[in-house]
């Protein structure tokens, strides 16, 4: 008999949820949540980084990789957000929760680049991730965002940008790190083992346009009212094969009225 272990969960995240973490840095995330559930075999881990990339680039990656894998996590390197949903060990997945904690683009032209463009940049790798990340969800999954909100960061939009690809807001939830013990947010370009403000930052959650109006029962109740019209429409006929033929003896002929009561009250009769 399968035995199964009871959930675990740390915030919007549990056990029993099938989870993609994309853009990971040093992995700490990833690894705060495979501690929560004890078993981190329903989760998938992912980087932009090849594993050489993230020895030079983080103290402690290679150390949360390997406690990820022992965990049972899946984890993979150089999936690139903006195909990932080609990606040869992922094309066929459907994730209930697909995670991107604070996206960045780089500095495309470092200094030389405005402002402007390099906006451009950051929202160009957000709707490509959104419109990877739609085609893997389950029915019912959500895309959870994590983001700074104060300017220029609320410049890039990106809740218009989900809604472009088919996407809507479900929820927002102001973001605290303090949350998720263990997690230590990095920078993806420069010094990338220093952390950086997180400040005013939430957690935007997105699910479908179209889970809306799923409800995992509608199949079964049509189904079901389907049964139950039969069962109707049989009644009604087997009623009418019992009802009585015109001129039966029970049937009063209309032309012969009925008597009147003379002992019976009207029931306005006070």
């Amino acid at each position: 008999m399968e035995v199964f272990s009871p959930e675990r969960r740390i915030k919007h995240y549990s056990s029993y949820q099938k989870i993609l973490l994309v853009g990971e840095g040093d992995f700490s995330f990833s690894v705060c949540l495979a501690r929560a559930f004890g078993l981190a075999d329903n989760m998938v881990a992912t980087s932009l980084d090849s594993r050489e990339s993230l020895m030079l680039k983080y103290s402690e990656a290679i150390s949360n990789v390997e406690e990820l894998e022992a965990r049972g996590c899946i984890v993979l390197h150089k999936v690139d957000v903006n195909r990932m949903s080609q990606h040869h060990l992922l094309i066929s997945v459907r994730f209930d929760r697909i995670i991107y904690n604070f996206p960045h683009a780089g500095y495309v032209y470092g200094p030389f680049c405005s402002e402007s463009s390099q906006i451009w940049f950051h929202q160009d790798l957000v709707w490509r991730f959104f419109k990877n990340a739609c085609e893997m969800l389950t029915v019912v999954g959500e895309i959870h965002v994590t983001h700074k909100t104060t300017f220029p960061f609320s410049k890039w939009k990106i809740v218009k940008l989900a809604q472009e690809v088919g996407l809507r807001l479900v929820d927002k939830e102001q973001f605290s790190p303090w949350d998720y013990p263990g997690y230590e947010n990095k920078k993806g370009v420069g010094m990338c083992d220093e952390t950086f403000p997180v400040g005013m930052s939430s957690t935007f959650i997105f699910a479908k346009r179209s889970a809306a109006s799923f409800h995992p029962g509608a199949l079964c109740i049509s189904l079901w009212s389907a049964d139950i019209v039969d069962m109707a429409c049989t009644y009604l006929e087997s009623l009418e094969r019992k009802k009585p033929k015109h001129g039966h003896k029970n049937l009063r002929s209309p032309s012969r009225p009925r008597k009147k009561n003379k002992n019976l009250r009207s029931p306005y009769h006070y």
